[in-house]
């Protein structure tokens, strides 16, 4: 077996993992209607059982990176992961609503460690020069898991049971479990004497670059996170039906994973502040797009370039992350996607007033707007950090 410092791009149980996780985060939204009509409880109840998930899996992320930081990567994504499959089965048994939101909360904050940890552990493995590639594998891992979910999940709950929607990621995730037992636990830079928790800490949140990348994130998360969910809420105010509207957004997973494969190739050619500009260029002119006019065309055209613009600009701002504080790397992983997720939720908040009132040219142009300066800010400061760390700059 190859040393984890020889690695050169994710193992395999790795990426599996990270295509679980996002498939659970993203199969729950499609089966609300489902979930409702046979718990017999109204749907704005039933939406507890994905609010409370995505709550916990973003609160919890500072607890897991300290934890991966003083005990390891593996093991806690070991963990979580039979976490996950306790609670996603408990999940599919529940027959109240009130006990399958805790079961949803739980699954979600052990899947909340999966993502985060695993990029935390390609940081750890693989060097710099070729770090990004390897992070963009394990998003395009990611991102199919998306796409699948949020094309699949509501398909398999009509056909079958939604209960069943919840069974298969929590036996993937017992499987992934189980295939982690191989993996080597890679040295952690930080570890050693008098290194707690308190020094993992100091050392993140006393970092200027540190809390510069986290800014960034929780912008980026304001503006992809927090306005990408109004596409569908957009298309169903235009007049479409609520499974077709779900179908022009799972554009955004395949876009995603094809945009992967391409910043994959350009990653190491081209500078990282040139990337992170493609990236918010396609952000911009996404939601531009439905700003302007909004129907099936224009939602699919802009979930794609939304793929590309989190391919693009998300990969470079998680590779940045990676490197910042390298002997807590698993906090500042784990603060940056706190950062993103809690921005998301900001912005959904501040939004809704604008979906309820149908103003969703507004909304998707301040969207548009606040990417220009995100992009601005990205590339200039990541051009500084990479000068002053003597970057020697990439040559395509």
């Amino acid at each position: 077996m190859k040393s984890p410092a020889s690695l050169a791009r994710p193992p395999l149980a790795l990426s599996a993992a990270s295509f679980v996780s996002s498939f659970d985060r993203f199969a729950v939204s499609p089966m609300l209607v489902l979930i409702a009509v046979d718990l017999e409880v109204p749907l704005s109840a039933a939406v507890a059982a994905a609010s409370g998930y995505y709550l916990a899996y973003g609160l919890t992320q500072p607890l897991w990176g300290l934890l991966s930081d003083r005990f390891g990567r593996v093991r806690v994504m070991r963990g979580t992961l039979f976490g996950a499959a306790l609670a996603g089965l408990a999940s599919a048994l529940m027959p109240v609503l009130g006990a399958l939101v805790v079961a949803r909360i739980v699954t979600g904050a052990c899947f909340g460690a999966v993502i985060p940890t695993g990029l935390t552990y390609v940081g750890d493995t693989v060097e710099p020069s070729t770090r990004q590639r390897a992070l963009t594998d394990l998003m395009g891992a990611a991102a199919l898991g998306t796409a699948l979910a949020t094309g699949l999940s509501g398909v398999l709950a009509g056909l079958v049971d939604w209960r069943v929607a919840f069974t298969v990621p929590a036996a993937c995730a017992l499987a992934c479990a189980l295939a982690l037992r191989s993996l080597p636990e890679p040295a952690r830079p930080g570890t050693g004497r008098g290194f707690g928790v308190g020094r993992y800490l100091g050392a993140v949140l006393g970092h200027g670059w540190a809390l510069l990348v986290f800014g960034l994130a929780f912008v980026e998360g304001a503006i992809m996170l927090g306005a990408m969910p109004f596409l569908a809420t957009a298309l169903e105010h235009a007049g479409y039906a609520a499974a077709v509207a779900g179908l022009a957004i799972t554009a955004y997973g395949l876009g995603l994973w094809v945009f992967t494969k391409l910043v994959r190739r350009l990653s190491g050619r081209w500078p990282t502040p040139v990337l992170m500009t493609v990236g918010g260029t396609q952000l911009c002119a996404g939601f531009a797009i439905v700003a302007v006019h909004v129907d099936m065309a224009t939602v699919a055209v802009t979930a794609l370039l939304l793929g590309g613009g989190w391919s693009f600009l998300h990969s470079s701002l998680q590779t940045w992350a990676t490197s910042v504080v390298p002997e807590a790397r698993g906090t500042t992983i784990a603060f940056f996607a706190a950062a993103l997720f809690v921005g998301s939720a900001v912005a959904s908040w501040a939004a809704g007033p604008l979906a309820e009132h149908g103003r969703y040219a507004l909304l998707f142009g301040l969207a548009a707007a606040a990417a220009i300066p995100l992009t601005a800010a990205a590339a200039l400061t990541r051009h500084r950090y990479g000068a002053l760390h003597g970057e020697r700059p990439q040559i395509g």
